[in-house]
């Protein structure tokens, strides 16, 4: 069960913020409202939400998830791969050492965005990608196994981020797309495949007795629902014309 989330408001920069897409310019009224609607889903899910305000000098700083991985034991705080975002990590550290003591940071040529672990009870799966090399996963490989978790490396050939094509959603279930479907890390779990069309909806997070998913997507929400899932649908398209997705937003521990 998750008991906290850290969330960061996005500011008006988040114009001028990375994005490798061609969707267009994000909406910012648009944006803000899908924020709000964001933070309130989370609140339904019965956690405490921590609300950092904007910082404009960092316009991709609401996506959270890159600066830091919160486990309920340890946090690290990582080091993120893009050289514009780097410096986030100013503001979240402040955040994550009001709930923890133990705190590991990603150092030197080692470069990780959160974006790129993924979570599934005491194992870790790290993508390698353009914003996390291999020195930032082995270091973040070391720290997590000597606190007793696993962690498989594992580079990535067509996402952006590992998440961006893969979630974990208790039950020994993953949410898999394109090259996580048949890819052998993952033969152990159940898994609930998605097409390619539907690709953005692999970035789903499930928060205590929800799964949270991109509204527009219902075959996703409907297998979801076959299996016992609850679901909120949210609006995620201003998001995701900045390369976001639902896990981006929070750090939930």
């Amino acid at each position: 069960m998750f008991k906290n989330v850290i969330v960061k408001n996005p500011g008006n920069s988040f114009i001028n913020g990375l994005t490798t897409s061609d969707l267009g310019k994000p909406i910012l009224k648009k944006l803000f409202e899908q924020y709000e609607k964001y933070v309130e889903a989370l609140k339904k899910c019965g956690v405490e939400v921590t609300q950092l305000p904007a910082n404009e000098a960092f316009p991709d700083s609401t996506f959270v998830e890159d600066t830091a991985v919160l486990t309920s034991e340890f946090a690290i705080i990582s080091n993120p791969g893009a050289e514009a975002r780097n410096r986030e990590i100013e503001d979240i550290e402040p955040a994550v050492k009001q709930f923890y003591d133990k705190i590991y940071y990603i150092k030197g040529s080692g470069k990780l965005d959160g974006g790129d672990v993924l979570q599934a009870e005491k194992k870790f799966y790290v993508g390698i990608s353009d914003r996390t090399n291999e020195e930032g996963a082995q270091q973040f490989k070391e720290i997590v196994e000597q606190e007793g978790y696993e962690a498989t490396i594992i580079p990535l050939k067509e996402f952006f981020h590992l998440k961006t094509g893969i979630a974990y959603v208790g039950q020994n279930r993953m949410v898999v797309a394109g090259e996580f479907i048949d890819h052998p890390a993952f033969e152990s779990y159940e898994k609930i495949i998605i097409p390619k069309e539907d690709e953005y909806s692999a970035n789903c997070i499930q928060v205590n007795d929800y799964v949270i998913i991109p509204a527009g997507y219902p075959a996703t929400n409907q297998k979801l629902h076959d299996l016992g899932y609850q679901t909120i649908e949210l609006e995620m398209s201003e998001f995701r014309k900045h390369d976001g997705g639902l896990s981006c937003l929070s750090l939930r521990f």
